[in-house]
């Protein structure tokens, strides 16, 4: 059983897609295919997606996960931790993002300390 998750992609790939897997979600494609169709999905869904993500998960013998994670154009990344395959999200340094050092209510509390 393979999951494909799409975002932003074109409607010509959604409709193809669907002659071989059944959309259960908005861009959420589930079914029962061969490997090399599966394969060949995944290399059409690469080639057609021009600004969109794709993740794909599919079952494998290969690791004690017993899944595998391909990622096109998505900011998690699938990392091999001694075996097992986690997401590794990068590091934000937008505005927004937390600052180095402190809190306020840390260094206030700090500081009342002090006083006493």
């Amino acid at each position: 059983m393979m999951t494909l998750v799409l975002s932003a992609a074109p409607a010509k790939l959604r409709g193809h897609l669907t002659r071989w897997l059944m959309e259960v979600s908005a861009g959420v494609y589930v079914g029962r295919v061969t490997a090399r169709v599966r394969d060949e999905l995944w290399l059409l869904v690469v080639s057609e997606m021009d600004s969109g993500r794709a993740v794909l998960t599919y079952p494998a013998a290969t690791n004690e996960q017993r899944f595998v994670v391909k990622v096109h154009r998505a900011d998690w990344v699938p990392t091999d931790f001694e075996g097992l395959t986690l997401m590794k999200r990068p590091v934000t340094t937008e505005k927004g993002a937390l600052k180095a050092g402190w809190s306020r209510a840390s260094r206030m509390r700090k500081a009342a300390r002090r006083r006493k």
